[in-house]
């Protein structure tokens, strides 16, 4: 018998990627990815894998057919940091929702995040977790026979990019935060691995119960955590607090996004009050767990 077939996008992205390297992994399941253009690098280096990689693109919902036909599954998960989807994600993600349900899906898996806005009651919206959040009412109404919620943690992988280390005032190097750098709230790991929960829940059909939650965490870390492990492994970084947090808004475009992040997390942690039940539902589904910060930091981060 044919293997079921699973549609992700963002197959050449960190989470994507991950979901495709863990379905193929598992051996059960055909994997189809979208690319705007098929016949690139990138594309042609998921074809001899055995992924069939198909010109589609999310940000044109009528173009979406041929990823989405015949697929069991599909893996959903849109980018707040492409110019293109910053503040569209409710409807790219809603539109790729409704087309996978007309396509006949019989099991969507959707990378979401919490509704800060809700959560907070509107004093912080933090636009990258709300805008995906919206999209969750769109999946529940859909009428999927199964889906699943999976909720990607901070980025080990940010260190390298927007959050590497940065001269410091002092003439150190690290990071100025606008929160307590003692306060241990960030749901962190590396993005890669979000693809094992999604294949566990695949696999799991419907003895994982629908509409579950799943939170993908190598660990919960304060700023002082990270700087400390990081030293021990070599490096001489260290963090300040900026006080007030919105004099952080100027220190770089985008900033205030960040800034209102970091508050919310200090009061509600990264994944938001119901973390515990959803990481630990998740270790649960994965028994292999998740890299820690100290594993991934040794073989990503390597003293200058």
């Amino acid at each position: 018998m044919a293997k079921p077939m699973i549609a992700v996008f963002g197959g050449t992205g960190q989470q994507g990627g991950g979901v495709i390297d863990a379905l193929l992994a598992s051996g059960q399941f055909s994997v189809r990815t979208a690319s705007r253009n098929p016949g690139s690098d990138a594309g042609k280096a998921l074809a001899r894998r055995g992924v069939d990689v198909v010109k589609a693109d999310l940000l044109d919902a009528a173009s979406l057919h041929p990823l989405l036909e015949g697929a069991y599954g599909v893996f959903v998960v849109t980018n707040f940091w492409d110019p293109a989807q910053m503040h569209h994600e409710t409807e790219i993600g809603a539109a790729a929702v409704r087309a996978a349900h007309s396509a006949g899906v019989k099991h969507l898996v959707w990378s979401t995040l919490p509704d800060c806005e809700k959560i907070t009651g509107g004093r912080f919206k933090v636009a990258h977790y709300t805008d995906k959040a919206r999209v969750d009412a769109a999946v529940e109404a859909a009428g999927f026979p199964r889906y699943t919620f999976v909720h990607a943690p901070m980025y080990f992988q940010n260190f390298l990019t927007m959050n590497a280390p940065q001269p410091l005032p002092n003439g150190g190097r690290g990071w100025a935060v606008p929160m307590d750098p003692a306060a241990r709230v960030m749901h962190t790991g590396d993005p890669t691995e979000v693809g094992r929960a999604v294949a566990a829940a695949f696999t799991a059909g419907d003895k994982l119960p629908n509409g579950s939650h799943l939170a993908v965490c190598g660990g919960i870390y304060s700023w002082n955590d990270f700087v400390s492990t990081l030293n021990t492994q070599g490096h001489k970084l260290q963090v300040v607090r900026v006080e007030p947090p919105e004099v952080y808004d100027n220190f770089f475009p985008g900033a205030p996004e960040f800034r209102e992040m970091y508050q919310y997390i200090s009061q509600y942690t990264y994944f938001g009050p119901e973390y515990e039940t959803r990481v630990a539902a998740t270790r649960a589904l994965v028994p292999g767990g998740f890299t820690g910060f100290a594993d991934w930091a040794k073989v990503h981060m390597k003293p200058n």
